[in-house]
């Protein structure tokens, strides 16, 4: 097993995920078995609960564990030996998963390690790599480290300090790159790579450039131009050509006819984190990936819930106006995942809006769940129908605590993983954009869920479950007749979506925004001939298992 170790310093959010996301990607189209491993630097916490504005999008996973073990942390430096040991021994579990559809262990594992070289946080995980890199063998263990060349718009010049003090840092905690991968806003010149190559005391061909480019889609094309194939064949003595197949290729035609996109469609997201995109990051590419697919350039319009209650109408009216305006004008509308009350009376009203205009709606999990409650209330004529996780005294409960959820305590009691819904109808819009099957496997994080016990008063006036788990006790997806496209569900689609294979939900709701869903469906859900011939079916494709943990 060959482990490539991603590192970052100087800033967070240096694009440490794209880097790692990248190398799978090449390495993969280089005909290698890749799996992903991202490690959130947290001890004895549920990352989970995190406000998203401090922390970015939580990553919903698989069946896989999460790194974030419970530990106690009474000492620092006498729990450290408990905390590497632990830490070593999950990433070689984790790395020899079985990939792909053959499902065969993998041979190179990528590890993202998350936050910034010299946070404390990081600090035991940064030891458990220092230690893994000598039972894993040099010629197994590569260390990327991900570093800024910042350029002062005072002098125009390109700084190497913040890089070599990085590579300082990094060292100091006993572990060297060999690889040094350089972030900047312009391409970098030749002088400061040899002076960097010079002061981290690497060869200048071990010093990567990466510039802020039209799309991170260029990033695996930037990369393999550098010879980073040629670099990892050696280091890491890995069985491949110098050259990489046609899969790389076909990625290079998607760059390309990314950025060649004439025709946009546009999608309001409604949520509450809506001032740092960060926040609904996998939203975001699920239905880029997906506008792809069908040549659209997406034009995704954030909307912050609360300026969409009658209460901002008073308070801001300009504000208010603003937000109708932008929901009036958008294709296609969608309340992705959250919590918590703020918000949720905008969101009912962009829901209701999209219902009662006939506009696509997708709603995914608090999304669903709300519009079940909005249908509540105004088909059903239930005006206090709500959710239990927002009114506890509720006549009319449609959303309620899981049966095994401890009320009170938050963190460590969702429904988590990848888990099986039962198609109940084979007339279902979800089930033909996933290719007709009768379940589907999608990732859950959630601790509430609509009350089987008033579902039949839903089917009467409408609005269908055509999704189970596979006991028929939990509603996973719910559709609405006489609509072009009214779809929510319980799970998160968007965290498998892949830039050659989006998630068939958000595919649905892009087809549905731009006038094309039935003639896809009627297709057989086979993209036209104008469209790329690599999307047009679902089976397993070239990204099914890169970056399995990560969210984009």
């Amino acid at each position: 097993m060959k482990y490539i170790l991603v590192t970052g310093g100087v800033i967070s959010g240096i694009g440490k995920g794209i880097i790692a996301s990248s190398i799978g990607t090449i390495l993969k189209s280089c005909g290698l078995r890749v799996t992903a491993i991202k490690i959130d630097p947290y001890i004895n916490i549920d990352a989970g609960t995190f406000s998203p504005y401090e922390h970015g999008m939580r990553v919903v996973k698989g069946n896989k564990p999460s790194i974030k073990k419970q530990f106690i942390f009474f000492v620092f430096l006498a729990v450290v030996p408990h905390i590497t040991d632990a830490v070593q021994e999950w990433v070689m579990n984790q790395a020899k998963v079985p990939v792909g559809s053959d499902k065969m262990e993998p041979q190179i594992c990528v590890i993202e390690l998350g936050g910034t070289i010299g946070d404390i946080e990081g600090m035991p995980f940064v030891e458990a790599f220092r230690q893994f890199q000598f039972k894993a063998k040099r010629e197994n263990f590569c260390n990327i480290h991900v570093s800024l060349v910042p350029q002062p718009s005072a002098t125009g010049e390109q700084k190497t300090k913040p890089t070599q003090n990085s590579v300082r840092a990094l060292r100091g905690l006993g572990l060297s790159p060999d690889l040094i991968v350089c972030r900047s806003a312009k391409p970098i010149e030749m002088a400061v790579k040899e002076k960097i190559s010079m002061f981290c005391h690497v060869e200048p061909e071990q010093v990567i450039f990466i510039h802020d480019v039209s799309s991170t889609y260029r990033v695996p094309i930037l990369l393999e131009e550098q010879g980073i194939i040629t670099y990892f064949k050696q280091r890491l003595n890995l069985p491949i050509d110098d050259q990489p197949s046609d899969l790389l290729f076909k990625w290079k035609k998607m760059a390309v006819r990314y950025e060649r996109l004439l025709k946009t469609c546009s999608v309001a997201l409604v949520g509450k984190y809506t001032k740092l995109s960060d926040c609904y990051t996998s939203v975001f590419k699920a239905l880029e990936h997906s506008a792809l697919a069908i040549n659209n350039k997406l034009n995704l319009m954030y909307i912050d819930s609360t300026e969409l209650e009658h209460a901002t109408e008073v308070e801001n009216p300009v504000k208010y106006h603003q937000a109708w305006q932008k929901l009036c004008k958008a294709d296609g509308i969608l309340v992705p995942g959250g919590f918590g009350f703020r918000g949720t009376e905008g969101k009912l009203q962009a829901i209701s809006w999209a219902r009662k205009k006939k506009k696509p709606f997708l709603g995914v999990c608090l999304g669903m769940q709300l519009a079940v409650v909005e249908f509540a209330r105004d088909s059903l004529n239930w005006k206090d129908a709500n959710s239990t996780e927002f009114d506890l005294n509720t006549k009319n409960p449609v959303v309620i605590d899981m049966p095994e959820h401890n009320p009170g305590v938050m963190g460590g009691t969702m429904r988590l993983g990848k888990r099986r819904t039962i198609f109940k109808t084979e007339d279902s819009v979800l089930r033909k954009l996933y290719g007709d099957v009768a379940f589907v496997e999608e990732r859950h994080r959630h601790r509430y869920e609509v009350n089987p016990e008033l579902t039949p008063s839903f089917e009467e006036k409408g609005l269908k479950f055509v999704g189970h788990d596979t006991e028929g006790k939990r509603m996973e997806i719910i559709e609405l007749t006489n609509h072009p496209y009214f779809v929510g569900f319980q799970f998160h689609p968007e965290f498998s979506s892949r830039p050659m294979k989006p998630s068939p939900p958000y595919l649905g709701l892009l087809l549905a925004a731009t006038g094309t869903l039935n003639a896809h469906l009627q297709r057989g859900c086979k993209l036209s001939p104008s469209e790329p011939s690599s999307l047009c079916t679902w089976p397993v494709t070239l990204f099914n298992n890169i970056h399995e943990d990560m969210s984009s």
